[in-house]
């Protein structure tokens, strides 16, 4: 879970693992996989990195493989 800001300030929690995308027109749109839509104050940056760190964090992204080197 990321936590985002509406427009209007107000915060909430948003289930990263059901983004599907994130555009800017110039405002951070999400669109996540059930079709829904929210429209954030930070940038697609921002979110992209939210969503980078909450995968690393729980094991979804920056795991190298444990066995070495596939070339050998």
């Amino acid at each position: 879970m990321i936590k985002v800001s509406r427009l209007n300030g107000k915060t909430f929690i948003l289930n990263a693992l059901l983004i599907e995308t994130i555009e800017s027109f110039p405002d951070t749109t999400i669109m996540l996989t059930n079709g829904r839509k929210y429209v954030v104050k930070e940038s697609e940056e921002q979110v992209y990195d939210m969503i980078t760190s909450l995968y690393k964090g729980i094991g979804l992204a920056g795991m190298q493989h444990a066995g070495g080197n596939d070339e050998e």
